[in-house]
């Protein structure tokens, strides 16, 4: 059965919010001096979950390299369009982010893969939505302060793009 281009657009500005808060996970603020940099980005998706979940778009669209691109053609305009839209969309939102590894580069760059799960709740047909995606995510510091440079990610199970 064909879904309708209404259920398409849905889906499709859903997965792009899902990518939007992600990315935004893994761009919030670093951690304080002293700290390592494996600590730094832990503590910098602990942050961008919290931003998140509170609907911080301009504070999530700033931990994003103004140089962001992927392979999808995105760029950092378009990631904050996304956000504009999932914001919208859902009315709460919450995250649960996991962490799978770490890869720190000569401490000012980073490679960070994670399973994010997310619930929201909307004014849809059931009145939320929940998916779980996974994504790798390539990083860059400059002073204290990381920021997300590309992204891949693809829905739980699926390749990543």
């Amino acid at each position: 059965m064909m879904k309708s281009a209404t259920q398409r657009l849905a889906r499709s500005l859903q997965r792009f919010g899902i990518v939007a808060v992600s990315f935004c996970l893994l761009v919030a603020c670093s951690g304080s001096s002293g700290t390592g940099p494996e600590e730094q980005l832990r503590a910098w998706v602990a942050a961008g979950v919290a931003a998140a979940e509170a609907k911080q778009r301009r504070e999530l669209l700033d931990m994003v390299s103004p140089a962001y691109t992927d392979a999808r053609g995105n760029d950092r305009d378009e990631i904050g369009n996304m956000l504009r839209i999932y914001f919208l969309r859902q009315n709460n939102i919450k995250l649960l982010a996991s962490i799978e590894e770490i890869r720190v580069i000569a401490d000012t760059a980073a490679e960070l893969t994670m399973t994010l799960g997310m619930a929201g709740t909307n004014d849809g047909t059931f009145g939320f939505s929940a998916d779980a995606y996974r994504f790798a995510f390539e990083l860059e510091r400059g002073g204290d302060e990381w920021q997300l440079i590309s992204a891949r990610w693809g829905e739980l199970g699926e390749e990543l793009r």
